[in-house]
């Protein structure tokens, strides 16, 4: 049976946001990431439309270079904006801009680097290619992290109202590191902290939690509370098993977890199930997941109703051969 939130006859501007009615019905950010295993990274200061990255993206590049960045978008190139944390003005200096590009693999693994532009016109002959394969040789090596939290408040409140505090304490702490970013999806686990170029992505974050996760990603690590997923893991069910072996196994390293293969199983559940076959260290484990579509329904000043889903590692396995 799945949980109800009352409230239904409450008016909109008194409903909770649905990133608290999310919290609320128990939901969990784990196996909710978006898939992105490469980044175009442009600071735009001044205030974010809704649309504000398509628009940054037209004036950029022509109609067939547009036409193809979605195609590369299909394969994990994410293209966000990005800008320091503070008070924005409607008229920004946008001349000497930085841009930041990388990914999680490649010939030297993770990899960043950055450069500047002075119009937006100036990244109409960027080497995507470059980014998606992880060749790079397109700006000057950049040491990472870098911490962007999603402010966008025009997409949905959520991403301002629990995303402002996290952006501003991890400014004044980590000046240069932390970044505001546009929209990540996932508003309903605000505050989300995505860690690029590692590309873990982290969800329902308050400013004391949004420490801890930089302080491990400083240390090489990953902070599997509230983790969200590994960006570059193929699905969601990747992402959760392998926070759930994070969570099983105690190994904490950037590479230590990573999900090989998966397949459909037959249960006696009455939700679908998989089996998700990962390499921890240096063992092999196969994790049962099954999925509920729906743990709970609630409405929310943000949507009409606010129904997250939600794994449940069903079983973890050792595996004692190949």
């Amino acid at each position: 049976m799945t949980a109800q939130l009352s409230g239904a006859a409450a008016p909109a501007g008194k409903l909770p946001g649905c990133a608290v009615v999310a919290r609320m019905l128990g939901g969990s950010p784990a196996g909710t990431a978006a898939h992105m295993r490469a980044w175009l990274l442009i600071e735009f200061p001044g205030p974010w439309p809704s649309d504000a990255l398509e628009q940054a993206l037209d004036e950029a590049f022509p109609a067939d270079r547009r036409e193809y960045l979605e195609q590369l978008r299909a394969k994990g190139l994410r293209p966000l904006l990005i800008r320091q944390p503070g008070r924005h003005t409607r008229e920004p200096n946008l001349a000497g801009r930085r841009v930041f590009v990388g990914g999680t693999s490649g010939p030297a693994g993770h990899w960043m680097e950055s450069f500047r532009i002075n119009d937006l016109s100036d990244l109409a002959d960027l080497d995507l290619d470059a980014i998606v394969d992880g060749r790079g040789g397109i700006g000057k090596p950049y040491q990472g992290p870098m911490f962007l939290v999603c402010t966008h408040g025009t997409k949905d409140m959520c991403c301002a109202l629990l995303g402002r505090p996290l952006a501003a304490s991890l400014g004044a702490t980590y000046p240069g590191r932390a970044w505001e970013v546009s929209h990540v999806g996932g508003d309903r686990w605000a505050g989300n902290l995505l860690v690029v170029p590692d590309g873990f992505l982290h969800g329902q974050l308050d400013p004391d939690e949004a420490h801890a996760v930089v302080k491990a990603s400083l240390a090489g690590q990953v902070h599997p509370e509230h983790l969200r997923g590994r960006t570059a893991a193929e699905t969601q069910w990747a992402q959760y098993a392998e926070i759930a072996l994070r969570k099983h196994t105690g190994l904490r390293g950037t590479d230590d977890v990573v999900a090989v293969s998966e397949h459909p199983v037959e249960t006696d559940l009455e939700s679908e199930a998989r089996v998700v076959n990962v390499r921890a260290g240096r063992q092999q484990y196969d994790v049962t997941i099954s999925r509920r579509a729906v743990i709970g329904r609630g409405p929310s000043r943000c949507n009409a109703m606010v129904a997250p889903g939600g794994y449940i590692t069903e079983n973890i396995a050792l595996r004692t051969s190949p």
